[in-house]
């Protein structure tokens, strides 16, 4: 595959190396010739000077070619702009773009531009780190509102199946972590010790579910 990625800040040279490294061609746009300091000395992609909405800097970075586009430089707008410029003046399917305001997400989802937003994605993980018993995403879709999060449970819940769980809880389990594997729970799989949990919620449902998952059936009694 031929990628392009416009900025070459930690992440654009980091996606870069890791894309060169498993045998994809890779072309850097930066508006900036001093940020190409951070590619490593054997990269050997190509370096474009320029503005990554600019037609003829995608040209130059053999955006004609390309099967897929990233824009990660620091400016939301500009990676907005670029990321639509790429999809449709050029029909590349596969585009992304980072965000920093995660206000913007659902906007640019109704535009068709799949994003990553930094700020709350970081967030999510630290906290993860920080509260590791709490119900912290592991993802979530661009619009912020459906959430993909590992919950912990009481032991009061062993032994009882998934489906029984699901209607008590009013929630959906999206898979279970046994022994290191990840399994597609069935209506009839029982919950067992060392399970750990991932469920797929409104994020507005997060403290409900945690609360309940954390009491047991019927509230522990």
């Amino acid at each position: 595959m031929h990628i392009v990625i416009m900025g070459c800040g930690r992440v654009g040279s980091t996606l870069a190396h890791i894309l060169e490294d498993r045998g994809n061609s890779v072309a850097v746009i930066d508006q900036s010739p001093e940020a190409f300091r951070k590619l490593r000395s054997s990269f050997k992609g190509s370096r474009v000077t320029g503005m990554g909405f600019d037609r003829d800097v995608l040209i130059q970075a053999g955006i004609e070619e390309a099967d897929a586009f990233a824009a990660v430089s620091s400016g939301d707008n500009s990676n907005i702009i670029a990321a639509r410029v790429a999809r449709e003046s050029f029909g590349i399917d596969r585009v992304a773009a980072r965000i920093y305001d995660p206000r913007r997400a659902e906007v640019y989802q109704r535009l068709g531009i799949p994003t990553v937003a930094t700020v709350r994605w970081t967030a999510d993980q630290m906290l993860r780190k920080l509260l590791p018993e709490g119900a912290e995403p592991l993802w979530r879709d661009p619009t912020g509102k459906i959430v993909l999060a590992e919950v912990a449970f009481s032991g009061r819940w062993l032994g009882e199946k998934v489906k029984a769980i699901e209607l008590t809880t009013g929630t959906r389990i999206a898979f279970i972590d046994r022994l290191g594997e990840a399994m597609i729970p069935a209506p009839g799989t029982v919950l067992q010790e060392g399970d750990v949990l991932h469920v797929i919620a409104h994020e507005d449902e997060l403290d409900r579910i945690s609360e309940l998952f954390s009491t047991g059936p019927e509230g522990g009694r």
